[in-house]
């Protein structure tokens, strides 16, 4: 997004470039990377990267709300309501359309939000191969930078450190997913794995006694004291996974994030959000009354996954199959503006995701990371994308600032 950055970047590269990107990408991932990696960096302004992330924790500070978090509540399903749930999760994402308001400026507008995991050590390990490929190009700047909230490498590392592994030995915590090495996130998983010293491990290596839990490696019997929950619920009531034990029931185990909180922040809390970046947002089962025009809306479930069931263009016949069913929201179309030009001279429009951590006893949490998609397609994703380069999954980054003279 950054004009002079981008005419640069797009007038030095060639197919042969992202190649030789994907070699080295995979490389250090130590796996194939199984999902679209986008031709491109995001380039960061100044005064757009401040007013995203001035939105997203305006956001997160309105989710925060003690009283909010009471209001969702009845929004857990019995049978996940789970003991010892802290104040705030230890990870979230917003994710933020961009748009331009009406002076033409760039702008987010809110299109999801989850109190759940992403791909932390995936999008660190993203960035320093795009910083690598640019370091190659003598009309790019040298250093580059990925961390926000004014963190550098070092504490970034160390909140994530906290985060995800509390005070245990990692190899007493586990990323627990159920089917982690066959993963779409797999390539996540394995640098967390290798960085933070946290294995992903699925439910049934997984060994009862009452209420504690224990694994087995090289032949070890090791007691599980910590989850890197990674279990998406959406997934797990679509297999119908055997679990070694209920979410209802008291465990003695530490949960990040606890798993109450993919139900309080998610894509329900939209509709009581009040900010100007959030869109109106109806539940269909609460429509006072629907518009004749529906050119200016989407139909949305309310519990989706990687944009399940999602209608972009709903007629009053596709309102009408599913009225009275109470997990659908009728939400104001979002304008994803093209942000950039492809080389090939079409627009490319943008996702950000603000990725938020917070290790156990921090009051706030911190805004760290950023995951980017791009799109040429209808929607974001890959079944809108198919067969389409310069898009897929991406990052936004910054030249590092010149040293003090």
């Amino acid at each position: 997004m950054k004009e002079s950055l981008r005419a640069q970047f797009n007038a030095g590269w060639s197919p042969p470039d992202h190649k030789r990107f994907m070699r080295e990408l995979t490389r250090r991932m130590g796996c194939d990377v199984d999902f679209t990696i986008a031709e491109t960096p995001v380039f960061w302004p100044v005064d757009v990267r401040n007013r995203f992330s001035a939105a997203a924790d305006d956001i997160v500070a309105l989710l925060s709300d003690p009283a909010f978090v009471r209001s969702q509540e009845c929004e857990i399903p019995e049978r996940y309501r789970s003991p010892g749930r802290g104040a705030l999760p230890n990870f979230a994402q917003i994710d933020f359309a961009v748009s331009r308001d009406q002076e033409g400026q760039f702008v987010p507008r809110l299109v999801e939000l989850q109190g759940f995991p992403s791909l932390y050590g995936f999008q660190i390990q993203l960035a320093d191969v795009w910083a690598t490929e640019l370091a190659r190009r003598r009309d790019m700047p040298d250093a580059w930078r990925l961390f926000l909230s004014g963190k550098d490498r070092y504490q970034a590392f160390a909140l994530l450190q906290r985060a995800i592994v509390g005070d245990h030995d990692p190899e007493e915590v586990v990323l627990l997913d159920l089917d982690p090495h066959h993963q779409k996130t797999y390539p996540d998983f394995a640098v967390t794995q290798r960085w933070w010293g946290v294995d992903p491990v699925a439910p049934h290596e997984l060994k009862r006694d009452g209420k504690k839990l224990y694994r087995v490696k090289d032949g070890k019997t090791i007691r599980v004291r910590r989850f890197y929950h990674r279990i998406v619920l959406d997934e797990l009531e679509s297999t119908q996974t055997q679990m070694p034990f209920r979410f209802d029931e008291e465990l003695d185990v530490e949960w990040a994030p606890h798993p109450e909180w993919w139900f309080l922040w998610s894509k329900q809390s939209m509709l009581h959000l009040d900010h100007p970046c959030v869109p109106t947002t109806t539940r269909l089962d609460h429509l006072q009354e629907t518009p004749d025009d529906l050119s200016g809306y989407v139909l949305k479930p309310l519990y989706s996954f990687a944009g399940l069931g999602v209608n972009v263009d709903p007629t009053h016949a596709d309102l009408a199959k599913v009225a009275g069913h109470p997990g659908w929201v009728l939400q104001e179309k979002v304008d994803y503006t093209p942000a950039f030009q492809s080389p090939h001279g079409d627009g490319v429009k943008v996702e950000v995701r603000m990725m938020f951590v917070r290790p156990d006893g921090d009051e706030k949490m911190t805004l760290l990371l950023n995951l980017v998609r791009l799109s040429r397609g209808k929607m974001m994703g890959v079944d809108f994308n198919r067969n389409l380069d310069w898009t897929g999954a991406s990052v936004g980054i910054w030249p590092e600032d010149p040293p003090p003279a």
